[in-house]
């Protein structure tokens, strides 16, 4: 079994900082892209950043420049450190991984979302 636990969420006035932490656990072989996705209310899911084992980074264009995504590979972790935070980034924030289990199977995990607020 494969758990993913996130760590970090709250208010924050615009302007501020937050750091997201995201531990995946549980029987895990290997671990492609890990990464984070916001879902604010009444809209969908959308892809924040994302980073793959080897280092190859993709965030979304609203957030270039103030957010920066990290993993640690030996730890099973992925971070999004967010500055100069806008009330439009209010969301609730999902981590997730592509792994590998010992079972044999390769899917994508999801946490199981931290509240992201931004007052203005």
């Amino acid at each position: 079994q494969v758990q993913l636990v996130e760590s970090g969420g709250g208010l924050v006035q615009a302007g501020g900082s937050l750091r997201l932490s995201c531990a995946a656990s549980g029987s895990i072989v290997n671990i492609n892209a890990m990464g984070w996705y916001r879902q604010a209310p009444g809209k969908q899911r959308d892809l924040v950043a994302a980073l793959t084992s080897g280092g190859s980074a993709n965030l979304a264009d609203s957030v270039k420049g103030r957010f920066t995504i990290s993993r640690d590979n030996a730890k099973n972790t992925v971070s999004l450190q967010m500055s100069g935070l806008k009330p439009e980034d209010t969301a609730v924030y999902y981590c997730n991984a592509d792994i590998q289990t010992y079972k044999g199977t390769n899917r994508r995990y999801w946490g199981q979302g931290t509240q992201v607020t931004v007052s203005s």
